[in-house]
């Protein structure tokens, strides 16, 4: 089976949508015997100051770089003109293809599933819509561009391309009903694959180790978030907390990765005088189980109005680890069922620094409740791993190929059911 995926962000990108779709392509290679073409765009952040060639084969996969510009993410005109210009030699690149099987559409840029559809159409092969996020509605995190003559637009391409897809996949339960309710997805062709983390690679360490002491971590109380520092998790948030907890000389924020908000962060800790906030860059993935053992307590964040709309993909990673979390989320998140349905997590509200600082020090005075949350993060962890969840998108990929019946395409003008 050939499959074409279309995203922007793609290996050597970290981004966690890059990240995860070079996981899922390399293993359905790998697992599935899976021929896998991905449609991406240049890197970001070219490696050692070296562009990635236009075209190459990684970890058995057909890389084909489309052309673009990759102005900076923090400026509305930067991102627009990168999507803009993908999409465009998306759809050229995709003309070009070798006869897919199934074409597959992530949601970065969010039209680029237009691209899909036409590769789709040209070589006679189903649609699959892979949504990590849904749009309009994530619009509201680009606070330097708001247009309702855009958002009508993306509103209008959701629904067109969840009319025309064979399946359409979201990360979530509340995902699922907003697709349906709120863009008219045909209930029976919305299928939910949640994201994952490999729990062969990331499991529970020591605190004391190796990370910890290289980052002067240990014989701290250590509050971690670890990933993309991006405009969805209200970071500002946590700085502010920190600011509250800054005379407990134990406790250290750690913010591990980086992103389009890093600079502000650090700025706005600097300005505030902190002295327990740390910035340390993303870990390997080799490390990344050892980066996340040295955290007493990681954080899970989500502005508020976007549950549903956008699922923490750092949970699963926090969870094969073994380590307990806060989740500022709001209560419609699948973040906060799963930490109150396994008790493996603290609900707090979104977007209250106060309630964090509050959190934090529950937690630091309550170790024995941390290690309970702790086993029961590791215990639920194996139905998030990676090897399950890429068997489902096999699936998923196998029945729109052979065109059963639930998964055969809608028809242009067909009624739906839960048009929101």
């Amino acid at each position: 089976m050939h499959i074409a995926f279309f995203n922007r962000s793609y290996y050597p990108d970290q981004t966690a949508t890059g990240q995860l779709l070079t996981e899922l392509c390399e293993h359905l290679v790998r697992d599935h015997g899976c021929r896998v073409t991905v449609i991406t765009g240049r890197p970001l952040h070219p490696q050692d100051g070296r562009d990635a060639p236009a075209r190459e084969r990684h970890h058995g996969v057909d890389i084909v770089r489309a052309r673009g510009t990759r102005w900076s993410k923090a400026r509305i005109a930067g991102r627009a003109s990168n999507y803009l210009t993908y999409f465009l030699s998306a759809c050229y690149a995709g003309a070009a293809l070798d006869s897919p099987d199934v074409v597959v559409a992530l949601t970065d840029p969010p039209i680029v599933g237009l691209a899909a559809w036409l590769a789709g159409v040209r070589h006679r092969a189903p649609l699959v819509m892979a949504f990590q996020d849904i749009f309009p509605e994530v619009t509201v995190l680009m606070e330097d561009f708001q247009s309702p003559a855009v958002n009508a637009a993306l509103q209008a391409v959701n629904r067109f391309l969840v009319r025309r897809a064979a399946r359409s996949i979201v990360i979530g339960e509340t995902m699922r009903r907003r697709l349906v309710e709120g863009k008219g997805a045909p209930p029976d062709r919305v299928v939910v694959i949640p994201n994952w983390a490999d729990t062969s690679l990331i499991h529970p360490g020591p605190r004391d180790n190796a990370f910890a002491r290289a980052n002067d971590l240990t014989g701290r109380f250590v509050v971690m978030h670890s990933g993309n520092l991006g405009l969805s998790q209200s970071l500002e948030t946590l700085v502010d907390a920190a600011a509250l907890l800054r005379d407990v000389p134990d406790v250290r924020l750690v913010f591990q990765g980086d992103g389009v908000k890093k600079s502000d962060l650090q700025a706005r800790a600097r300005s505030l005088g902190l002295e327990n906030v740390v910035f340390l860059p993303f870990a390997p993935k080799t490390e990344l189980g050892e980066a996340l053992s040295a955290a007493d307590v990681c954080v899970v964040s989500l502005r508020r109005g976007l549950a549903g709309y956008i699922v923490p993909s750092k949970l699963y990673g926090i969870l094969a680890a073994g380590r307990p979390f806060i989740a500022a989320v709001e209560s419609e998140c699948e973040v906060a069922s799963l930490a109150t349905t396994h008790e493996c997590g603290i609900v707090i509200e979104p977007g209250s620094a106060r309630a964090l600082a509050d959190a934090v020090l529950a937690c630091r005075a309550d170790r024995l409740r941390l290690e309970k949350m702790g086993a029961n993060a590791r215990a639920i962890a194996g139905s998030f791993d990676r090897a399950a969840q890429v068997a489902r998108y096999y699936e998923v990929c196998e029945a729109a190929m052979r065109r059963t019946p639930d998964a055969v395409a809608a028809a242009p003008g067909e009624a739906h059911v839960g048009r929101g």
